[in-house]
């Protein structure tokens, strides 16, 4: 069973976002909540807020062991950017974007885990 928790226009940009991802996805979750709270990071408390979020779903609504569980997947997709301009010399501008992101986490439940 897969259980997902979403959060959306996260104000840090993608490209910061999946650094943090690709370094917990591997870990389990127990491992990743742990290393995320260590991260010197701004992304990593989004993460684990969003996580944590995924285990809640997990526990509350589909009944499931938070021990069973894991990462099958943390996607991060672009949101909404905000244009700015940045004024310069002799009366130009210099466009940029405040950029967010989406994030996604699923998590499935292993199945053969032998419960201590």
């Amino acid at each position: 069973m897969k259980i997902q928790a979403i959060s959306k226009n996260v104000r840090i940009s993608p490209r910061k976002v999946r650094l943090v991802a690709d370094a917990i996805k591997p870990l389990a979750i127990k491992d990743a909540l742990i290393s995320l709270q260590s991260m010197r990071k701004r992304a990593a408390s989004a993460i684990a807020k969003t996580l944590e979020s995924a285990v809640a779903n997990a526990v509350n609504n589909a009944k499931l062991d938070k021990n069973t569980l894991s990462i099958l997947d943390i996607e991060i997709n672009e949101g909404q950017a905000f244009k700015r301009f940045h004024a310069s010399t002799r009366g130009r501008i210099h466009p940029y974007k405040k950029r967010s992101s989406h994030i996604k986490i699923v998590l499935e439940e292993r199945k053969g885990e032998k419960k201590l």
